[in-house]
């Protein structure tokens, strides 16, 4: 029977070794999971004794991360605009940079607005709009059915299932004959050209069909500047998460629908979303 502070000594080494950057902070966040508690409580009780059963569910865990399995799937949870939402391998792990796409669409809201969600995965998007929006209907819309069954869970969890309708189907064709203040969009961006050069916890293991789309890295931004406009309500808008190389393509595909367009950083600098307002 091992310590605590025996248990954090070994899967950071054992991290270490594989390459994780930041192995430490991992370990603990990992026997933290084993142990049903947090981190941070974890350096009050260095000494206190581990059962040779935690150990080896310690070791299984760090086995997968060591073996590039983001941490986000080991321990099932992400935080996102300052909520915990499940994550599996159905869905992409909410990151940082998204926040952008909420706040810029959600500043342009108010009251009680319909929007729609193009590609919801885990439904952080969605969610995250109808807790800023308590007044907002909004449809989430995934192709993947398994990625809806996590997305209708986070917003059971968050306290917004009730104003999101989920439904599967590809891009907006679940939402023919409605009209919306908004459509919001995280779409597969990533060229296939790109693929080999992601880190390998993306590359191996987050959903390939939510980051690439077949063929053109613009394939989806060409058919939300087609598909979208005609859906939304007078001054409506149009946000899309993009590629580091890819803003002043979308923005010019978003201008030639008739859409005045704005383009917005995220925390390092480099252009992230596009926004588009309807006449």
């Amino acid at each position: 029977m091992g310590t605590v502070r025996q248990a954090l000594a070994d899967t950071s080494r054992r991290l270490a070794q594989a390459g994780v950057a930041d192995a430490e902070r991992e370990a603990a966040w990992l026997l933290a999971h084993v142990m049903g508690t947090s981190a941070g409580a974890l350096r009050l009780r260095q000494e206190a004794a581990i059962s040779p059963e935690a150990y080896q569910h310690l070791g299984q865990l760090a086995d997968r991360r060591a073996n590039w399995e983001p941490i986000q799937y080991i321990l099932g949870t992400e935080e996102f605009m300052g909520m915990t939402f499940k994550v599996t391998p159905a869905v992409l792990i909410p990151r940082t940079d998204t926040e952008v796409l909420v706040r810029q669409t959600a500043n342009r809201l108010h009251g009680e607005v319909h929007i729609a969600d193009i590609g919801t995965g885990s439904g952080a998007v969605a969610v995250s709009l109808a807790v800023l929006l308590p007044k907002a209907s909004i449809v989430a819309i995934d192709i993947c059915p398994d990625a809806l069954a996590v997305a209708r869970e986070n917003a059971a969890v968050n306290g917004v299932a009730q104003r999101i309708d989920f439904r599967q189907g590809d891009l907006l064709a679940p939402c023919r004959g409605e009209s919306f203040d908004a459509i919001v969009s995280n779409p597969p961006y990533i060229g296939e050209a790109e693929w080999d050069q992601l880190m390998p916890e993306v590359r191996l293991y987050e959903p390939r069909t939510a980051l690439t789309p077949p063929g053109d890295a613009l394939l989806f931004y060409r058919r939300l500047a087609a598909e979208g406009p005609p859906l939304l309500k007078v001054n409506g808008v149009l946000a899309a998460e993009v590629g580091y190389t890819q803003a002043a393509s979308v923005r010019a595909l978003f201008e030639q629908a008739g859409l005045g367009v704005s383009v917005w950083p995220d925390s390092a600098g480099m252009e992230r979303v596009v926004l588009g307002i309807g006449s």
